[in-house]
């Protein structure tokens, strides 16, 4: 079956690939244990799936943000996301 719109089938989307495990949280330097997939429909295809990072420190306050602008769609854990390869 060919993926017509854009949906990207029962994984909602195709996270971005991640660098550095750093939390995205403004200041912090920790470690990010999670993976916060989101998506701005204004500005992103619907199977775009864009990804802060958070220690799980900030990953609540994170989420509540995304979440209150309507962008959060899950969050997985960082294992489950492709990195990045260093420049």
């Amino acid at each position: 079956m060919i993926d017509v719109l854009g949906l990207g089938g029962a994984s909602g989307g195709t996270p971005d690939p991640v660098g550095e495990l750093i939390c995205s949280s403004k200041g912090c330097r920790a470690e990010a244990a999670w993976g916060l997939l989101w998506n701005n429909p204004k500005l992103h295809t619907p199977q775009r799936r864009k990804v802060w990072l958070a220690c799980d420190e900030h990953r609540e306050h994170l989420e509540q943000f995304l979440g209150a602008r309507g962008f959060h769609k899950r969050t997985v854990p960082v294992e489950e996301l492709e990195r990045q390869e260093p420049a």
